[in-house]
């Protein structure tokens, strides 16, 4: 049953807006008078409007028509589904390959599918996604030469240039999406792949290593004569700091020990420590059992294990390759051209699929089989000049910025004679 108060409360509304309807002269000199004192509230939102109109512009979906979606539909669909077939063929192939490893040392199912195969296929569908791209391009394309579309679009007046546009606004999206992944969520996963590889692959990490001398500090050095990364101990510790050239103070530790439990990084805890500073003919000795201390260094600093730059991140890369180069390591140019491979990467996509355009947008006889196999081989050129420029950086000193690029150099002059060939 409805309450008397609500019942009052409803009925006094429903007397306001009667009273309202029947007397709307209040609410026509509200109306008037608003209008005559915001006439400079309106001539500003003109001003504004009009000077703000080439926003308009900004506006992607302007620029994208109706055959923009249907080429753009074309190119994103034959990618998913060419990296699907590829990805699909490598997975058989490598269960074929590691089923006797998986047997031998017990892989569980659950970490078999969840641990492998759903961080392989991100790795690898990102590591040839340009390639993916260039085979989508000349696959759909070819085909939409082979029925005529193509010079459909160009017999109503579409130029050459303005049929690449959605092509060019699908590798926007391809490329972001692709560095995305390989700067930001590949490298965690690479961890937990690179794990199982280790335990159920045989496939041994770089665990241990020997006589390790790094600056750690401007004008501090530390020696380790032999370091467990499994343990995360080292044994034989020494640290030497200077002074304007001069010694001014050696710490030496029969064991070291990271903490891994700690918030912080930088932490070490050294055991039968000895301590000596020198203040010019003056020195002082300090021992003890056991001392909590920070030395800016850690354990990726003292192993390298093969591959160990696929698991940073963009900005961590960033700033490895930065700690490395202060303190005057050499060993930094796996992570340089990792770093910038992955940049260049992402600029392949538009000039292979320039050059995938370009050589599949006119009909000819002999159907797509000719526009496969010349793109096939150019994949290969394109990976074999990857492998063999940052063989290059690492063996032979090039810059790893040019041995990145490299690839990118040759095949965007390949672009642009492609492109200067195109049907008009």
């Amino acid at each position: 049953m409805t309450e008397f108060s609500r019942l009052k409360k409803h009925h006094k509304l429903y007397s306001f807006l009667r009273w309202t309807s029947k007397h709307p002269v209040w609410l026509h000199r509200l109306v008037r008078w608003l209008h005559s004192h915001t006439a400079w509230l309106r001539k500003i939102l003109r001003w504004t409007c009009h000077k703000m109109r080439w926003m308009k512009y900004l506006n992607p979906l302007r620029y994208i028509k109706r055959i923009d979606w249907y080429i753009i539909k074309k190119f994103i669909g034959t990618y998913i589904y060419s990296i699907a077939l590829i990805i699909s063929i490598s997975i058989v192939f490598d269960i074929n390959e590691n089923l006797a490893k998986f047997s031998q040392y017990h892989a569980p199912l659950k970490a078999i599918v969840f641990d492998y195969y759903m961080n392989f296929i991100p790795y690898f569908a990102n590591l040839f996604s340009p390639l993916f791209v260039f085979i989508a391009v000349i696959f759909f394309t070819s085909k939409l030469a082979g029925n005529s579309e193509i010079i459909s679009m160009l017999a109503t007046g579409i130029s050459f240039r303005r049929l690449m546009r959605p092509y060019m606004i699908s590798c926007i999206l391809l490329s972001s999406l692709s560095f995305y992944l390989s700067a930001y969520v590949i490298p965690h996963s690479n961890v937990i792949r690179q794990n199982f590889e280790s335990m159920y692959k045989n496939k041994k990490k770089n665990t241990a290593a020997d006589n390790v001398m790094l600056q750690v500090e401007r004008g501090t050095i530390a020696y380790i004569q032999h370091y467990d990364n499994n343990a995360k101990k080292g044994y034989g510790f020494s640290l030497d700091k200077f002074n304007n050239k001069k010694l001014v103070s050696h710490m030496t530790a029969m064991e070291i020990q990271y903490d891994t439990v700690s918030d912080s990084k930088y932490h070490w805890s050294a055991s039968n420590y000895k301590i000596r500073r020198f203040n010019g003919y003056r020195e002082q000795i300090e021992t003890g059992a056991r001392k909590d201390t920070l030395i800016q260094m850690e354990p990726n600093d003292l192993v390298y294990s093969k591959g160990q730059q696929e698991t940073f991140t963009s900005p961590e890369l960033q700033n490895y390759i930065a700690k490395q180069i202060d303190r005057g390591s050499s060993n930094v140019v796996q992570y340089q051209v990792e770093y910038h491979k992955r940049i260049a990467a992402s600029f392949a996509s538009f000039i292979l699929t320039i050059i995938g355009l370009s050589l599949s947008a006119k009909k000819r006889k002999g159907g797509m089989g000719m526009y496969l196999g010349i793109g096939m081989a150019l994949s290969f050129i394109y990976i074999m000049l990857q492998t063999v420029s940052s063989t290059f950086a690492i063996n032979a000193n090039l810059p790893p910025m040019i041995a990145a690029w490299i690839p990118n150099i040759i095949f965007a002059a390949v672009a642009y004679f492609c492109y200067r060939q195109a049907p008009n």
